[in-house]
């Protein structure tokens, strides 16, 4: 029996996992990725069974995490946005030779368009540069069967299997068909093979050998695959291979009837047969993905008989942003401009005087008021430098703060701080959030605790991981042991209340640590707007 839900990408994965038998869910929080492990922590079926699913510390936690969960025969995912698999990689890629016992995901959200990220990197290259089998759903009723499918494929082949969403699929909703009655759990149960879990070289280079030999049967998979198809058609001057979400795209753009041959790729490795069939009875081909040219790219050393094969890499599909239905359109009428089933869209032209909106701190954020205070402390230097880190506050690098001088990576505010104290930067100062200093940032603080690098750390704490929406810290109520317990001196661990009373006191506490010739640790405290408010109206429907 089957019902029907409305659900958006990350959900319908989600609702998906927990019918085809989860024991645990491993994640950090991570736009577009978030509402995946949102969803296991609200569904009554999952609190019933009691499914693990707390925030973990960082990726690579959250991964080894569900990688030990898997050792023991359970069906498990861990989920991330596409940077999060950057931290990641390294059990990634292992659990590549470890193999897999009970089915495991890994699930990586790609952010195309960069709507909340540094980079456009696509998460596709991973599982290639790994061996590892990938699924991508082109619809929200997809993610919902693949959680299933990507289970029993991880459990028939003995490996993980990355499931790759972009941000469109994550945050859209559509109509879904779900089981009505979930599966059951699997049972505890080990690895035939124990030796294959200790990645010792003697052991490695044998499984190493048979991971070679099963990619093979990865790619027959592909090419059987119940989400790989070919979809004949009359016009055969061109062939379209179109991935995940651009397949929705492509068949919006003919209004669900597509006059080229079409190759739908929602499993990797590529379906070689199929392709094949479709370059050699058509002209040309045109590969539509959402993200980088990974399958053009493999195509180019594939199918190198003189036909074209337009893309990304030859310019007629954008090559960067989001792909959208419109830009199909406008590459398909580049290459063939008579294609009578096409309506271009019209061009609208931003009126002037719609004002652009930039993100701000929220009004009564603690942030606001620690750069505040840092700018004048810092207004006595000639060169001082911030670095900062990923979070709410890195909007402190606009107006009105102006503030920070850098963001790369989570948790790279104290170490490149610490470079540029060792260069002779004075002063160097590092801002960081509370949830970002427990995924990654305890670990420089320990470096510039050895060598007691004359630098400043503020940790401003807001008591959550707020870019998220208010997901738990793992550091809440914690900060200052956990710098003490690095090691870090007792006197230049210090704390303060970040609230705009407390403004000259901030300002003379920054000044006096920046002084100090070592290294010294600010914990600038202060919940939340967005959770204090819930917080508060929680408390108050709880006294009526």
């Amino acid at each position: 029996m089957k019902t029907k839900r409305l659900l958006l990408g990350d959900e319908a994965f989600a609702l998906g996992a927990i019918n085809a038998g989860l024991s645990g869910a491993y994640a950090y929080p991570g736009t577009p990725s978030t509402e995946i492990m949102e969803y296991v922590q609200s569904d009554p079926v999952a609190k019933e069974r009691g499914i693990h699913s707390h925030w973990s510390s960082n990726e690579k936690t959250a991964l080894e995490e569900a990688l030990g969960m898997s050792f023991c025969g359970k069906r498990t995912f861990t989920s991330m946005k596409h940077v999060g698999l950057n931290v990641a990689a390294d059990p990634f890629v292992n659990s590549a030779m470890t193999g897999a016992n009970g089915g495991m995901l890994v699930v990586a959200a790609d952010d195309p368009g960069m709507h909340s990220s540094q980079n456009e990197q696509d998460s596709r290259f991973y599982a290639d540069f790994a061996m590892i089998p990938a699924l991508e759903p082109s619809d929200q009723q997809e993610a919902y069967d693949m959680a299933a499918y990507g289970f029993e494929l991880s459990e028939k082949y003995r490996i993980p299997v990355l499931i790759r969403f972009v941000t469109r699929l994550s945050h859209s909703r559509a109509v879904v068909e779900t089981d009505a009655v979930p599966a059951p759990e699997n049972v505890m149960s080990y690895p035939e093979n124990r030796n294959q879990w200790v990645l010792m070289p003697a052991m490695s280079r044998i499984r190493n050998r048979q991971l070679i030999a099963d990619y093979d049967e990865f790619v027959n998979s592909s090419d059987h695959s119940p989400f790989n198809r070919l979809e004949d058609a009359p016009r055969r001057e061109m062939g379209i291979i179109a991935s995940g979400i651009a397949y929705n795209y492509l068949k919006e753009a003919f209004s669900g009837k597509v006059p080229f041959p079409t190759v739908k790729v929602s499993q990797y490795p590529l379906p070689k047969k199929m392709i094949r069939n479709l370059y050699d009875t058509c002209d040309s081909l045109l590969v539509l993905e959402d993200g980088q040219p990974f399958i053009e790219s493999r195509l180019r050393g594939l199918l190198d008989t003189g036909k074209r094969v337009y893309g990304k890499l030859s310019g007629e599909v954008v090559r960067d942003g989001e792909l959208t239905p419109d830009e199909v359109k406008r590459a398909i009428v580049r290459i063939i401009p008579s294609v009578p089933e096409i309506r271009m869209p019209e061009h609208k032209e931003v009126s002037e005087k719609v004002a652009g909106r930039p993100p701000a701190l929220c009004q009564g954020c603690g942030h606001r008021d620690v750069y505040g205070a840092l700018n004048e402390a810092l207004s006595h230097y000639e060169t001082p430098k911030v670095f900062g880190d990923i979070g709410c506050y890195t909007l402190g690098f606009l107006k009105p703060f102006n503030a920070i001088d850098t963001c790369v990576d989570m948790g790279a505010s104290i170490t490149m701080a610490k470079g540029a104290a060792d260069a002779g930067q004075h002063p160097a100062v590092a801002i960081i959030g509370d949830s970002t200093f427990t995924h990654s940032g305890m670990t420089g603080l320990l470096d510039a605790i050895n060598e007691n690098s004359p630098m400043t750390v503020i940790i401003s704490d807001n008591l959550t991981t707020g870019m998220t929406g208010g997901q738990d810290s793992q550091g809440t109520g914690k900060l200052e042991e956990i710098c003490l317990g690095l090691g870090a001196s007792p006197e230049h661990v210090r704390t303060i209340d970040s609230l705009p009373k407390n403004h000259d006191e901030m300002v003379r506490l920054f000044k006096e640590e920046i002084d100090y010739e070592g290294l010294s640790v600010i914990v600038s405290r202060r919940e939340c707007i967005q959770t204090a408010r819930r917080h508060a109206s929680a408390k108050s429907s709880a006294n009526k």
